[in-house]
């Protein structure tokens, strides 16, 4: 494929939506059955479609690789929330950042935060080079940006705000306008906050991606993701390779995450009221070294999460360091009896994982802590559960983490006898 050009830097944008938020993810991109009348969609399950002749198929659809309902269906409601005139969904939020990165012509540069997903370092690292692409990391691209830009090569500047796993903030719009000068295009990872909380092509990016597994499904039984953009021209290239890799969802999957963001405002707000409550907790307790969470007035970055995010809301997902090194953050996630030891993030369910040992294993120990990854960091997913259940159980884990190991003299991993 071609390089992105200076001539899709500033794209149109989607008009404004008539309706709020609640009622487009009820909404969008579900009408009622033609047939039936049916309000909420069959699932399509057909692999390929009747032509009445030669390439003249009986409606729009020839072969579900290539085309979907419940695949079409889902991408118009993720682009109506997320204000894009376009949304393509993949196979997983792997395989939406991959396909991203195949668009671009070898010996493109790639400027990303330093703090993202492992996969998505993974991919950075061991894939993309073997197609010519190269990345530099960046620990504070907002400061960095003009000097790493390689004028002529860079291509691509990736954003993850909230950053994983110690949710750093990134002003989109400063990297933006910086980026745009230049004629490169912006792609944000906003699966931490969902197109509820925030909306990355309102504050100038190109492309807003998600894990649909994590808060637009919300229930733990989808692998899918989407782009979603305004550019005639990245429709064009991005869907080419949508159709020519493969890496696409079932019917049934996309059947089953539209049914999930019809709830996604109602859950989003429910895992922030949560993640503040146990934020505030964690705040004040003192086995706790430092807590990361974008809505308490500590962080670094509140600023930007009040004009970012919708309300200057924080989201459902914290980590916090704790006292006691790695061993008291295995003991915490033993400890634990609401929150569930796994990884993912963003559903109905609360998670807790230590990065260093699971997500992010696959970063170099140097590089995970140069991003603030340390080895005593424990990264939550608040779910929908009662936000007093989740604070008692996060205060009950410390104790038996942190201070029972104290005056048992002990290191196990329970929290009693090694």
């Amino acid at each position: 494929m071609t390089q992105f050009d200076k001539s899709i830097e500033t794209p149109p944008r989607a008009p404004s939506p008539v309706h709020r938020f609640g009622t487009l993810a009820v909404h969008a991109g579900s009408p009622h059955d033609p047939v039936t009348g049916a309000v909420i969609e069959p699932i399509s399950l057909s692999t390929t479609f009747a032509q009445t002749g030669v390439s003249q198929p009986v409606g729009l659809y020839e072969y579900s690789r290539s085309g979907n309902p419940n695949r079409d269906n889902f991408e118009k409601a993720v682009a109506s929330l997320e204000h894009a005139r376009y949304a393509l969904a993949f196979s997983s939020g792997s395989a939406t950042t991959a396909t991203i990165l195949q668009s671009l012509a070898s010996g493109s540069h790639v400027v990303s935060v330093s703090d993202v997903y492992g996969g998505t370092h993974r991919y950075f690292t061991k894939v993309a080079a073997a197609h010519g692409v190269q990345v530099t990391f960046s620990p504070s691209i907002e400061i960095d940006i003009a000097e790493l830009i390689r004028p002529g090569d860079t291509k691509l500047i990736w954003i993850e705000s909230p950053s994983n796993p110690t949710l750093s903030l990134v002003d989109i719009r400063a990297v933006a306008t910086i980026a745009h000068q230049h004629g490169i295009m912006v792609v944000v990872d906003n699966t931490f906050l969902s197109p509820y909380i925030q909306n990355p092509l309102d504050h100038g990016a190109d492309i807003v991606v998600h894990s649909v597994t994590k808060y637009i499904n919300g229930h733990s039984d989808v692998l899918m993701g989407v782009a979603a953009f305004n550019s005639d021209t990245l429709k064009d290239r991005l869907s080419f390779l949508q159709n020519a890799i493969g890496a696409v969802p079932s019917p049934f999957d996309c059947w089953l995450a539209h049914r999930g963001l019809k709830t996604l405002h109602l859950r989003a707000r429910e895992a922030t009221v949560n993640a503040t409550a146990v934020a505030l907790a964690l705040e004040a307790s003192p086995n706790v070294i430092a807590v990361n969470y974008p809505g308490l007035n500590s962080h670094p970055h509140r600023y930007i999460a009040t004009k970012q995010h919708r309300k200057g809301m924080g989201g459902g997902m914290l980590s916090f360091r704790i006292k006691g090194g790695i061993e008291a953050a295995e003991r915490f996630c033993a400890s634990t009896q609401v929150f569930t030891l796994a990884e993912s993030l963003g559903g109905v369910e609360s998670l807790v994982e230590v990065p260093s040992s699971m997500t992010h294993a696959g970063i170099p120990k140097e590089q995970r802590e140069a991003a603030g990854v340390f080895d005593d960091l424990v990264r939550l997913s608040c779910g929908i559960e009662d936000a007093e259940d989740l604070r008692a159980d996060i205060l009950q884990a410390l104790e038996k983490a942190v201070v029972l190991p104290k005056i048992n003299g002990s290191n196990g991993v329970n929290g009693f006898s090694s």
